[in-house]
């Protein structure tokens, strides 16, 4: 399943509920903690090429069906630019610059890879996996309500969303 997005922060609200859209049969129910930690990498991943690229993206969810538990579930969003993800180390008053260590810390695995004449970046999330932590409400740099959880670590550093 992909979605074309074009370099507009709108796309982001779009591309979430087109997320959420395709988890009807994958076994995922809309209010489990993995469907909201998958939104959420999506919106990040997403705001991401919107914002850094300019250019048009694909987004690609690979939703294995409810009979395959312990697939992970994969989402990957393409760029034609070849610059690579740099997470970015930021102080408490900066309004962005923190999707990566979320990426990081919420996914099970990520990375990204070159893709044609640009990147793909990627996350996987473990099904089988019990997710844990307390939610906790914040707000993306483009004013989105998310969902994160608490005592992730980045780099070495533990950090708590707030």
């Amino acid at each position: 399943m992909q979605l074309e997005i074009r370099p507009d922060p709108a796309e982001v609200g779009r591309a979430r509920s087109w997320a959420r859209s395709r988890l009807a049969g994958s076994g995922i129910a809309v209010d489990e903690p993995l469907a909201e930690t998958l939104i959420l990498l999506v919106s990040e991943l997403v705001t991401n090429a919107v914002v850094h690229t300019g250019c048009t993206a694909v987004l690609r969810l690979f939703l294995p069906g409810a009979a395959a538990d312990s697939a992970p579930v994969r989402l990957e969003v393409a760029d034609a630019s070849t610059r690579a993800p740099v997470p970015r180390c930021v102080d408490g008053d900066a309004t962005g610059g923190r999707g990566l260590a979320l990426v990081d810390g919420l996914a099970d695995r990520w990375g990204w890879s070159a893709e044609g004449a640009g990147k793909s970046i990627w996350c996987e999330l473990d099904r089988c996996k019990k997710r844990s932590g307390a939610a906790a409400g914040i707000t993306s740099s483009f004013g989105i309500g998310v969902t994160a959880y608490d005592g992730l670590a980045y780099d070495g550093l533990a950090y708590e969303a707030v």
